[in-house]
């Protein structure tokens, strides 16, 4: 199995920058929503589709670690992978690299759950996500234990 993953290629604009053009904490956000995005796509989610259907992905949490400042122009490669999944919700991981010299500038994790429109219902994910990523889901060891009690 592979883990899904998609990258992106970003060039630090003016309006990513503060008045001593250093990228902005809030634009880095918007690098990784693009990324996630297209990562939607790979994990068999096209957005437009979903949203027809009534299903949103919802962040509902986000780590990150700035770990280094990018600057105007800067060419940045954003990585983007789903890292582990539950029933209805699951984590992506991104990494923002700046090629030029190997620099990370930002790690970050990313808690989605997709909930079903307009009622915010959560919604089980994929079951292709068990046979095709089966290797990040999370062991429910509840789910386990019940299981396990109905022999």
């Amino acid at each position: 199995m592979e883990t899904p993953t998609f990258e992106t290629e970003v060039r630090v604009m003016f309006f990513d920058t503060d008045a001593g053009g250093v990228v902005h904490n809030i634009a880095y956000l918007r690098f990784i929503e693009t990324n996630r995005s297209f990562l939607a796509e790979k994990l068999g989610w096209p957005l437009q589709e979903m949203l027809n259907h009534g299903d949103c992905p919802v962040v509902v949490r986000t780590e990150i670690d700035y770990r280094r400042p990018a600057r105007l122009w800067d060419a940045l490669l954003v990585h983007g992978e789903l890292s582990q999944f539950e029933r209805s919700r699951f984590w992506c991981a991104f990494t923002i690299t700046r090629p030029s010299d190997g620099a990370i500038i930002v790690t970050c994790r990313q808690q989605l759950v997709v909930v079903r429109l307009p009622e915010l219902k959560a919604q089980r994910l994929p079951s292709h996500w068990q046979t095709d990523f089966g290797h990040l889901a999370k062991l429910d060891l509840k789910a386990q234990w019940r299981e396990d009690k109905r022999i």
